[in-house]
C-alpha cells in the first residue's frame, strides 16, 4: 500500500524518496542495504527511510494493534499511529516538493490480520499485491516494490539498456540467455545465437 507524489524542479540527478512504514523494521535492514539498492542510495539516486510505526503509538507499551470488532480471530493494525505518521510525512513531502528535490513513495506494510479499514479509505491511494499468497507482514513485499522501482532509476544499474530488455517491459517474459562455453555437458547454445547475424538473433 502506498501513497505517492512527485517533485518537479531543475534538471539534475533525480532523488527519489521511499518511506516504508512497518512494525518490524529489522526485517528490511538486509534487503534495502545490499546490491543495486545499496549502490543507488550511495549514488544519491534514492533515499530509503524506514519508519517504525510503534514510534507513533501513544500508550506506554506502544501498541499498534487491537482486537477486531465482530469477534474475528487475529489482530488489526490501529488507525491512530498510521494517521499520525502519514500526516508527518505529508508535511515533509510538501516541503520537499516546495524545494523541488524529491519524488516520494510511501509504502505501508500491513501486519497482523490487516489494517483498520479507515486507513484504506482515507490514506491509501493505491494497493499493490505481489501475489496471491499470505506473508507474515508486508515488509518483504515492500522490499520487492522498492527493488523493482529503484533499479529503473537512471544510473541505478550500470547498463541502463539492460533494464529496458528485462522481462515484462514488453508484457512478455525475456527469452532464455546463454553464456560461454558454447557447449556444456553435451548441451549446445542455440545455433542462431552463434551466427553473428543480428537480425536473426533479434
Amino acid at each position: 500500500l502506498f501513497r505517492g507524489g512527485s517533485g518537479r524542479g531543475p534538471k539534475r540527478i533525480r532523488t527519489m524518496r521511499i518511506d516504508i512504514l512497518t512494525v518490524v523494521p529489522e526485517l528490511l535492514v538486509s534487503p534495502l542495504n545490499e546490491s543495486i539498492l545499496k549502490r543507488a542510495q550511495r549514488a544519491g539516486l534514492v533515499e530509503i527511510v524506514v519508519h517504525n510505526i510503534r514510534d507513533w503509538a501513544t500508550d506506554k507499551h506502544r501498541h499498534v494493534d487491537d482486537y477486531p470488532f465482530g469477534g474475528e480471530a487475529g489482530m488489526v493494525m490501529k488507525p491512530e499511529p498510521v494517521f499520525r505518521l502519514i500526516s508527518h510525512l505529508q508535511y515533509d513531502q510538501r516541503e520537499a516538493n516546495r524545494l523541488s528535490t524529491l519524488g516520494n513513495i510511501i509504502i505501508l506494510c500491513g501486519h497482523y490480520k490487516g489494517l483498520d479499514h479507515r486507513i484504506r479509505e482515507h490514506l491509501v491511494t493505491r494497493e499493490i499485491s505481489i501475489g496471491d499468497y499470505v506473508l507474515t507482514g508486508g515488509e518483504l513485499a515492500a522490499a520487492v516494490i522498492a527493488d523493482s522501482v529503484v533499479r529503473l532509476l537512471p544510473g541505478a544499474i550500470g547498463d541502463e539498456e539492460s533494464a529496458l530488455t528485462d522481462s515484462f517491459q514488453d508484457g512478455l517474459l525475456a527469452p532464455p540467455v546463454y553464456t560461454r562455453p558454447a557447449e556444456f555437458n553435451g548441451w549446445a547454445v542455440p545455433e542462431v545465437l552463434l551466427s553473428g547475424q543480428d537480425a536473426r538473433v533479434e
